[in-house]
């Protein structure tokens, strides 16, 4: 096999972003072959007390030092390392960076060429309204009920957002230093607001994709959660040919794409899930090349 590519092999990352989503974002761009340093409090991230597991991971490979940038000290710090980066990766609100003398007016008059691509909640005033993943998801409806989500959508898909704008900040210097041999392009800003990437993985919720009535919300009948007699199975038979191969190994006459709307299908497809146990409904995936994929009980 080819190594995976690495595009960002030339570029030099500093973060001072804390907690999920600036970790995860460093992490990715580590792995497409950025040079990661990282700055943490005195007291280090917090993730590191609250789940070791998920800060050395996402710190694997990462060069982590320890400033108090509130001290003349840890301000020393954070500028011989800004002297030496592309990039500056960030996930304080507005008002703390400037507090902390590094808002992106003040940086890019002392590193012209640096780029920052700053994770915030909000976009624009927003960026200072307090808030987390869940209250971002709940935003753009996406807890429904009064369970948890499944995972942290919106920190993940920021991060998603955060190391897309790092490749495009290394596209456009490298695009800028090979059309003007300039030495030192010109840096630019970059804000991923937390609350966009819940509004950009809500799109198919607001399309009516996921709600109810809708195709993959659980009107199709090929494309639900059922029960099974040992546990769950998760049937995404969509297409036509998919929701044909189902209904003959159910033995459910459904004579158009339509009728796997109506209630009827539900049930009918629904009992004969319910008499099979995982080990036959697997068995009935591999034999009929359908994509079911069974659970545990919840």
């Amino acid at each position: 096999m080819s190594p995976p590519p690495r595009p960002l092999a030339q570029v030099r990352i500093l973060s001072l972003a804390l907690n999920l989503p600036g970790p995860a974002a460093l992490m990715r761009c580590r792995r497409m072959g950025a040079a990661c340093t990282k700055i943490e409090p005195p007291s280090g991230d917090p993730m590191r007390h609250y789940n070791r597991r998920a800060y050395d991971e996402l710190h694997e490979g990462v060069r982590v030092l320890e400033a108090d940038l509130k001290t003349e000290a840890g301000q020393a710090v954070v500028q011989r390392e800004l002297a030496q980066a592309d990039v500056l990766l960030t996930s304080f609100r507005p008002s703390a960076m400037k507090k902390l003398g590094l808002d992106w007016p003040q940086l890019s008059a002392r590193h012209p060429s640096l780029c920052q691509v700053a994770i915030v909640g909000g976009p624009g005033a927003g960026a200072e309204i307090p808030g987390h993943d869940l209250t971002y998801l709940a935003e753009n409806g996406l807890v429904t009920g009064t369970d948890l989500p499944a995972t942290l959508f919106a920190d993940m898909g920021g991060s998603l957002m955060a190391s897309e704008a790092v490749l495009q900040a290394a596209l456009l210097q490298a695009e800028r230093y090979a059309g003007s041999g300039d030495v030192h392009p010109k840096g630019r800003y970059f804000e991923v607001a937390l609350a966009d990437a819940a509004g950009y993985l809500a799109l198919p919720r607001h399309w009516g994709l996921t709600q109810p009535s809708g195709a993959v919300g659980g009107a199709h009948a090929g494309y639900r959660v059922y029960p099974c007699r040992d546990g769950r199975v998760a049937v995404a038979a969509l297409e036509p040919h998919f929701a044909a191969r189902l209904c003959a190994a159910a033995g459910v006459t459904a004579s158009d794409m339509q009728a796997m709307f109506a209630p009827a299908t539900h049930e009918a497809i629904g009992r004969f899930l319910a008499g099979k146990t995982r080990e036959e409904l697997d068995k009935l995936a591999a034999e009929h090349d359908l994509p079911l994929h069974t659970l545990a009980p919840a």
